[in-house]
Parts: structure tokens; C-alpha cells; sequence
């Protein structure tokens, strides 16, 4: 059983996860109609990377024996600007996922919750990996400047990555 105040943190955190995985399917759709399949493909992936990151915690609420709440997902942004406008999004949206996570993560010390603590210990490592991820991509589209020839082979890169359910794994 879990501490009501700890209940409502991970029920929160559901929610988010669900929103990051709807602004990444978002994400994704805008690559597809400017013609980037591959970067597609990445955001598209992330959408169902987010997606298992909401169907774990929704498992954990039914494991600890309570009722996961679901709630209405705000409307999240569908149009940007460019490809680094993108994904300085991503990485300021990961950002603020990290900081959710630890705020769990001070709940559960707080309410001497050790199994829901160690619990989420999975995703304090997977936000340092999605943050690292996100930074590298950026940082080379700022090399070519978001734009020519480095685009079109960044595009094609983007298209070998292939979604593996981590949270199965890990």
C-alpha cells in the first residue's frame, strides 16, 4: 500500500510521462511533413519509449495494490519553428522530466517509502541517458546549423535506431 501523498506523486507522474510521449508522437508528425522520415522515426521511438516510461508506473501503482487515476493530457505544442528549435525543446522537456523524477524521488524519502525509492531509481539513470542523448543530437545540428547536406545524412542515421522496451530489461 501506498502513502497517499506518494499515490497521488506517482498518478502525477503518469500523466507527465503520457504528455511526453504525446508531445514526441507531436514531434514526430512535424518531421514527417517536412519530409524527414528518419528524425520521424527517432521522435516516434521516444513516443514509445514515454509510453512504456507511463505503462511502468501504471504497473507499480497496481502492483503496491492501489488504483492508478488517469487525467485529461493538456494540449502540447504542434508546430516549431526548426529542427534545433526541436530539439532544444526535447532537451529542455527532458530537463523538466529529470526534476519530476527527483521531486518522486524526495516524496518517497520523505514518506520513508524504500520499495517506491528504489523503484525509481530505473528512471533517475534513464533521464541522465535521455538527457545525454538529446545533447549529442543538438549539439551536432548545431554543428551544421540545422540545415544542408548534414541534415539529409543525420535523416538517414536517424532512421536505424529501432524502439527496444528498456523498461523490461532494466
Amino acid at each position: 500500500m501506498l502513502k497517499e501523498k506518494m499515490l497521488n506523486a506517482l498518478n502525477e507522474q503518469i500523466n507527465a510521462e503520457q504528455y511526453s510521449a504525446l508531445l514526441y508522437l507531436a514531434m514526430s508528425a512535424w518531421f514527417h511533413d517536412k519530409g524527414l522520415p528518419g528524425f520521424a522515426n527517432w521522435m516516434y521511438i521516444q513516443y514509445q519509449e514515454e509510453m512504456t516510461h507511463a505503462n511502468k508506473l501504471f504497473t507499480y501503482v497496481v502492483d503496491r495494490g492501489e488504483k492508478p487515476v488517469l487525467k485529461a493530457i493538456d494540449q502540447m505544442p504542434v508546430e516549431w519553428d526548426g529542427i534545433i528549435e526541436i530539439y532544444e525543446a526535447t532537451l529542455q522537456h527532458e530537463q523538466h522530466v529529470t526534476s519530476l523524477i527527483d521531486d518522486l524521488v524526495d516524496v518517497a524519502i520523505e514518506v520513508k517509502d524504500h520499495a517506491t525509492q528504489s523503484f525509481l531509481q530505473w528512471f533517475v539513470d534513464e533521464q541522465v541517458e535521455e538527457e545525454a542523448n538529446v545533447t549529442e543530437i543538438l549539439d551536432n545540428l548545431k554543428l551544421i546549423d540545422g540545415q544542408g547536406n548534414g541534415i539529409f545524412m543525420m535523416d538517414r542515421e536517424m532512421r536505424t535506431r529501432t524502439f527496444v522496451d528498456e523498461t523490461v530489461t532494466k
